[in-house]
């Protein structure tokens, strides 16, 4: 059995493999990196139950005998493992649009974005699913997206969240582009939300607050009795 420190660096040749040649076969890996298909196929079961990698669609699928080669490939949270400069080419063509566009240009862009980054919770929300079934879809587009999203039940509410931020380093100077995400999820939703913490500003997490059922106070506090609201 390979030690923890192999299987990492096994782990990163997998990875850095599927980088460059795209989906691949565990065969056409463990020939590749001269090791086992029956390993290969290990490592790549842990990465599929991390999320770093996936099972790729097979477009060239034939009809006939026998059944195409399984294929992987990496998803965004496996891409983002390798790190990159997309932070400081996000935050420069930010600034640059707030220049010449202005604020209403950077909003818009931001709402695009947050749009885009929830599109697959759509058509749920627009079924008739309750407000638990629509967060638990968020939740899940969330992580696909790097933000290792979790559902916390809180009584009379439910709280999305986001132990990881993949653009708190850009949401620092851009605000606008968290705005745009609660605001993306108050309409999947149809109900307000309530933003309760922020790693941008510090938090170990940022958390939305999605009230789910009213808190109604059944005592009646009224300092205005009747008789002197009427000047009697």
């Amino acid at each position: 059995m390979e030690s923890r420190t192999v299987e990492g660096e096994t782990r990163k040749q997998i990875m850095a493999l599927m980088l460059k040649v795209g989906p691949i076969s565990a065969s056409a890996i463990a020939e590749e990196l001269n090791l086992t298909p029956t390993g290969i196929r290990r490592h790549l079961d842990a990465m599929v139950a991390d999320s770093l990698a996936e099972v790729a669609p097979n477009k060239g699928a034939k009809k006939g005998r026998g059944r195409p080669a399984k294929t992987y490939r990496l998803t965004d949270r496996g891409r983002a493992q390798f790190g990159h400069g997309y932070d400081e080419l996000a935050y420069q063509a930010l600034t640059t649009l707030k220049e010449t566009g202005g604020e209403e240009a950077v909003r818009a862009f931001a709402r695009k974005r947050a749009e885009e980054l929830l599109s697959g919770v759509e058509k749920l929300a627009s079924s008739g699913a309750n407000i638990g079934e629509v967060a638990e879809e968020l939740v899940r587009a969330f992580s696909e997206h790097g933000y290792e999203a979790t559902l916390t039940d809180a009584g009379h509410s439910v709280q999305i969240c986001q132990h990881h931020c993949p653009i708190s380093g850009v949401a620092a100077e851009f605000p606008q582009l968290c705005e745009a995400e609660h605001q993306a999820i108050a309409q999947l939703l149809g109900h307000h939300v309530q933003p309760l913490a922020s790693i941008v500003d510090g938090h170990d997490l940022c958390t939305t607050n999605i009230p789910i059922t009213p808190i109604v106070n059944t005592k009646r506090t009224d300092l205005h009795p009747p008789q002197e609201r009427s000047g009697s």
